[in-house]
């Protein structure tokens, strides 16, 4: 019996000792070339930078008449003062409720500059309002008087809206 297993182990070993060269020859010839598999690759900092070249360009912004203006104005008011009631509710985002309110004021602002002087002092009455209304809600912090905010835009967002329309306003357009 000894005669079997020596005559076997031979065989055995040169097998492994096969298999094993195969395996490693497999190994580094892997998947890509040889070549490309050893190169050393090169770092991204080490290639050229393209440097940035900036030109200011001055955009002229197209020549509106009054009434085009002032509609412009009174939309994008409508618009704040929307988003100002939309936004007074209990779970309300309170930085969002404040810049609101002086996105009103703003416009509501620059809507007077367009107006003479007797629509002028109606407008600043609404903006004096506007600020008391904006200086309510930035001390309100935890929505104790949210609905009373709330109530309070809406009602100058009519009262504006009823004495400033373009259709009542556009003979008192400076």
């Amino acid at each position: 019996m000894r005669s079997q297993v020596t005559g076997q182990k031979p065989l055995v070993t040169n097998f492994i000792i096969l298999f094993s060269l195969l395996i490693m020859v497999y190994g580094l010839c892997g998947c890509e070339a040889f070549v490309r598999k050893f190169t050393r690759k090169p770092k991204i900092e080490d290639l050229p930078k393209e440097e940035m070249v900036l030109s200011p360009e001055e955009y002229q912004a197209p020549n509106l008449s009054k009434e085009e203006l002032y509609r412009q104005y009174l939309l994008y008011w409508k618009t704040w003062q929307g988003e100002m009631v939309d936004s007074l509710t209990l779970n309300g985002n309170h930085k969002k409720q404040v810049s609101c309110a002086q996105e009103t004021i703003k416009n509501l602002e620059l809507l007077g500059e367009m107006l003479d002087d007797t629509s002028r002092k109606k407008i600043d009455a609404y903006l004096f309002s506007l600020n008391e209304l904006k200086e309510s809600v930035r001390k309100d912090i935890y929505g104790n008087k949210i609905s009373q905010n709330r109530g309070e835009a809406e009602r100058l967002r009519m009262l504006i809206l009823r004495d400033f329309s373009y259709a009542k306003i556009k003979d008192n357009l400076k």
